[in-house]
């Protein structure tokens, strides 16, 4: 699966231009493209600031969803770790079609880069334990993730009929397992919505441990099960690590069988895209919710 097209241009100069237009203050700071991904553009502006503007049509609403919903997620979560709340918003202008924002940068390396143990466990764990709490009735609905999995049958045995997909007969033994499970009763809860390992932020203390500083991208905040959320456990983390998450979640035994068949549909997507860093995590996560 290619990493989709832009639908417009976003560079440098456009954003110096957007800056100057709504952000005069910020305009003289220097700008770089640090990220080009599946939704959006990421200019770093000077040390302590980021811009982050959709470059399709698809990614717009969800930039809204960030802006309108993350500093209360950064108020809930605030002192465990950070979270990339706009602290500037941006208005459609100049030609470019839709909002934007402006955000901190934040330090760290892709968790994604080599499997994590204990010591972000823990603090993912107290993360989502702040995060899962019963969302507002007005909380955005995302209509592929947080939802009930057999909804995403089709869709997941589909990915798993490609030869892209390693494992592809034992994970869809594991998915049909997994949407025959008891399904959410409870409230709705506050999920991120996209929780693999390259929305995770780490960063090496003075003694060498690595640990947990950021989680970002916020655009599939959703309400629903927190199942989905769960499935980190086998895209992020070493054995210790997932030992670690599963002791400090207190989910019972249906949740957890859903959040293997999350991982399952995570990781799948993960193994058919362009990106080989993707592919890396995708095979080691499936033979993590396979094996372990």
């Amino acid at each position: 699966m290619a990493t989709p097209a832009a639908e417009h241009r976003v560079d440098v100069a456009l954003v110096a231009a957007l800056l100057r237009d709504q952000h005069p203050d910020l305009a003289d700071r220097p700008l770089r493209v640090v990220a080009s991904g599946w939704d959006n553009v990421v200019v770093r502006a000077g040390d302590d600031l980021a811009v982050r503007l959709p470059r399709r049509a698809a990614a717009a609403r969800l930039v809204a969803h960030e802006q309108r919903w993350l500093p209360d997620i950064a108020a809930r979560v605030g002192g465990v770790v950070a979270v990339p709340e706009p602290v500037r918003t941006g208005r459609p202008a100049l030609g470019y079609p839709w909002t934007w924002s402006v955000v901190p940068w934040l330090p760290g390396r892709p968790a994604g880069e080599r499997p994590q143990g204990e010591a972000v466990a823990r603090t993912l764990a107290a993360f989502l334990d702040r995060l899962h709490v019963p969302a507002p009735a007005d909380a955005p609905v995302n209509p592929v993730r947080a939802v009930p999995l057999a909804t995403r049958t089709d869709a997941v045995l589909t990915r798993l009929a490609t030869a892209d997909v390693p494992r592809a007969a034992e994970l869809a033994a594991l998915w049909r397992t997994a949407a025959g499970a008891p399904t959410h009763t409870g409230p709705p809860v506050w999920v991120h919505g996209d929780l693999h390992p390259f929305n995770l932020l780490v960063q090496r203390q003075p003694l060498g441990d690595e640990h947990l500083s950021a989680v970002v991208d916020f655009g599939d905040v959703t309400s629903g099960d927190p199942a989905v959320d769960l499935a980190t456990r086998w895209l992020t983390f070493d054995r210790a690590g997932r030992r670690a998450f599963a002791a400090l979640v207190p989910a019972d035994a249906a949740t957890w069988t859903r959040a293997r068949g999350w991982a399952v549909s995570l990781a799948s997507a993960l193994a058919v895209t362009d990106d080989d860093a993707f592919r890396t995590t995708a095979a080691a996560a499936i033979d993590a919710v396979l094996d372990d």
